[in-house]
């Protein structure tokens, strides 16, 4: 992984962060859009103009990749890059919260 990368996408936005989750398994804008309201309980509704945003931008970065197009709709999927950074972020999330939990003993 190059320093451009992990320097854009480390730490990560929630959106970044939820679209590379959700694009384990190919999906559309629509069907994260979906997926990430039931998983937070509608509490991040991601708006249509950040989320083609945020799929044009990581897809000319590499970390999701366009798999084929199904009723006008197009289908993508996390790259091999996209799960580095994803495991990336995760462990700096954990990281965060082990710290927390230390400091509130």
């Amino acid at each position: 992984m190059d320093a451009h990368i992990k320097k854009v996408y480390v730490p990560m936005t929630e959106t970044g962060f939820y679209i590379l989750l959700c694009l384990q398994e190919p999906n559309h804008g629509y069907g994260i859009v979906q997926k990430v309201k039931e998983l937070t309980k509608e509490e991040i509704i991601l708006s249509p103009g950040t989320m083609y945003g945020s799929l044009s931008k990581m897809e000319k970065d590499q970390l999701i990749q366009f798999v084929k197009e199904e009723e006008k709709r197009k289908i993508y999927q996390i790259t091999e890059l996209g799960k580095e950074v994803l495991a990336l972020e995760l462990k700096r999330i954990e990281r965060l919260y082990q710290n927390a939990k230390e400091m509130s003993k």
